[in-house]
């Protein structure tokens, strides 16, 4: 097959790539059906772990050096580094876990049906982790002779065992390791019309506590002061932020205060989501927040606000869209239609762009249905969308994304 559009000239390399993924297409959907009927849920230790393992086994074996990060009460975090021949150094961030509670595999196995494979996180997103695995497998195959067979300097796979859960445990990880590379790609699916993500928005998630004082709500009333009433107008006040700043949302997703209907509430408590296209706007509405925390309508009740995570917006760079170009440039080779798009949902991708690292995400196959019983990846998809992704690992370790370079370098590579 040749992979030539009209005004290309014939690809002999990404020719030979793609014939190596499509041969590793049955192989691939036999791992997809491994990993999909383990119940890895974020707080199913055992069966992140298991997944974990493959990975690691899997890595190992394309010659990774691995390391294994135990953690006690979620999945381990597993990092396996690649020594190659090029120039770019580049971290691809899968995760383990799913949100899927035991038993949910034995419920909906794994199947295909239709053109479509279902089950439990097949799309969201241990299709993702595969691509990653295949595609470095296909770029060994594609290059026999090669040696190293890896064309980049460095290549950092982490396979992330919480990120469902905001990845208290990983992002450390992932951070530190970003300041040693030049790109990052996230593995993600596609969105469900195909395209990759290239912005997404950062969100905080902040809990206030709010302490009154109780009283008996029909002798005297007067001598309390209500927790839940003062949550009552911060949640108006919160709720009038969305829009203050362009594209930013802010949702008080739980209230809960009070004991009984006859005494005035002592304690309650909002749980509050902020997101933002960008860092400043970000910072703009945090502080809003807090200064609506400060102040309060019924008196003498104060209110204390915890800050139980915080991503960076993933923003739209001149570096990101050197990768965009990079990828679409890959597509239109392949024949495959490309587009890219932001969206409001953050990943391990607003972690590395927070870091000031150029990323790409939604890299995986094509899905949708994320994180309910019919999620499901579009199995046409996953050959070139592996192809992408390994043609693309290799445009960065080449050195042939200069934007990219160039936003490293003045980073202080």
């Amino acid at each position: 097959m040749e992979l030539t559009t009209p005004g290309t000239r014939p690809d002999p390399w990404l020719n030979r790539l793609h014939e190596r993924v499509s041969a590793e297409l049955p192989a691939y959907l036999a791992d997809l059906e491994t990993l999909v009927d383990i119940d890895s849920g974020s707080y199913t230790k055992s069966g992140v772990d298991r997944v974990g393992s493959w990975m690691a086994d899997a890595l190992g074996a394309l010659g990774g050096a691995v390391q294994v990060l135990p953690n006690a009460d979620l999945g381990n975090t597993v990092v396996a580094t690649f020594r190659g021949r090029g120039t770019g150094r580049v971290l691809v961030i899968g995760h383990t876990d799913t949100v899927f509670d035991p038993g949910t595999a034995a419920e909906r196995p794994f199947r295909v049906e239709g053109g479509r494979a279902y089950g439990p996180g097949v799309c969201d997103m241990k299709s993702g982790l595969l691509a990653g695995v295949y595609a470095l497998r296909a770029l060994r195959a594609a290059e026999p002779g090669a040696s190293p067979w890896l064309p980049c300097a460095t290549l950092t796979f982490v396979a992330n065992p919480d990120e469902e859960i905001g990845s208290p445990a990983s992002t450390s990880v992932i951070r530190a390791l970003a300041a040693g590379h030049d790109a990052a790609l996230v593995l993600e699916n596609a969105r469900a019309n195909g395209d990759i993500v290239s912005a997404r928005k950062g969100n905080l998630s902040l809990v206030l506590r709010l302490r009154g004082r109780a009283a008996h709500a029909g002798v005297e009333p007067e001598k309390g002061r209500s927790a839940v009433l003062e949550a009552a107008h911060k949640t108006v006040a919160l709720h009038a932020l969305n829009g203050r700043w362009p594209g930013v949302t802010c949702n008080v997703g739980v209230v809960r205060g009070g004991t009984r209907p006859n005494v005035v509430a002592e304690e309650a408590l909002l749980e509050v989501d902020v997101r933002s296209p960008s860092r400043a706007d970000l910072e703009a509405a945090e502080a809003a927040v807090r200064d609506i925390a400060a102040t309060s309508t019924v008196p003498d009740v104060a209110c204390d606000v915890e800050l139980r995570g915080r991503h960076w917006p993933m923003e739209r760079t001149g570096a990101a869209e050197a990768l965009v170009a990079a990828a679409t440039g890959i597509a239109e080779r392949l024949g495959v239609p490309l587009r890219d798009a932001s969206t409001g949902g953050a990943s391990d991708a607003n972690t590395t762009a927070g870091e000031g690292l150029p990323s790409l995400d939604g890299l995986g196959p094509i899905g949708g249905l994320d994180h309910s019983p019919d999620e499901y990846v579009e199995v046409s998809s996953i050959v070139p969308r592996v192809t992408l992704l390994a043609a693309l690992i290799r445009a960065i370790g080449e050195g042939t994304v200069p934007v990219v370079a160039e936003e490293v370098a003045g980073r202080g590579r």
